[in-house]
């Protein structure tokens, strides 16, 4: 635990996440979890650091909190939840999402992206990022996160990966 909480990758996304208003939350996860040591409650993240094998899957998560609307933000972990949730849109928003994450903390996208997740698609995803292949990125401009280059022009902000902000109003 020592060591993981020593880790600058670890103690970059922490700050940033609690920075954009994502509480983290430490406890034991009795319960077996999607991805190790993770959890998500009403707009927070439950980490069991003995469990997580992948700290970068907190990008992810939080990504799951970021792109989802307020109100349903904060009723992931109760039973009002839509079941539907994260929708396919969503989904793909959060790889995104975790991928401009990577760049405005300059971290390795292989931290977020490793090869024991995405269903063995890290590689694709990562390759299509870098090459400014932005799957995602309408759901993103939608919601008013961020926007194309194009757009980005148009209204004299900056473009993807910036984020125009990271949680969605």
């Amino acid at each position: 635990m020592s060591v993981l909480k020593s880790n600058l990758e670890f103690t970059k996304i922490i700050t940033f996440l609690k920075d954009i208003g994502i509480d983290i939350v430490e406890k034991e996860l009795d319960e077996a979890t999607f991805l190790p040591g993770l959890s998500l409650g009403s707009n927070c993240i439950f980490i069991d650091l003995e469990k997580l094998e992948y700290p970068g899957d907190i990008l992810h998560e939080a990504g799951h909190l970021a792109v989802t609307t307020p109100l349903e933000r904060h009723q992931i972990g109760t039973e009002n939840m839509s079941k539907d949730w994260p929708s396919q849109g969503e989904e793909i928003a959060t790889m995104l999402w975790s991928f401009a994450a990577c760049k405005h903390l300059e971290l390795p996208l292989e931290y977020v992206f490793h090869a024991g997740g995405y269903k063995g698609s890290s590689n694709w995803l990562m390759d299509n990022f870098s090459s400014g292949n932005y799957i995602g990125l309408p759901f993103l401009e939608w919601t008013q996160m961020a926007l194309s280059i194009e757009k980005a022009h148009e209204h004299n902000k900056p473009a993807f990966p910036e984020m125009i902000k990271w949680m969605r109003e």
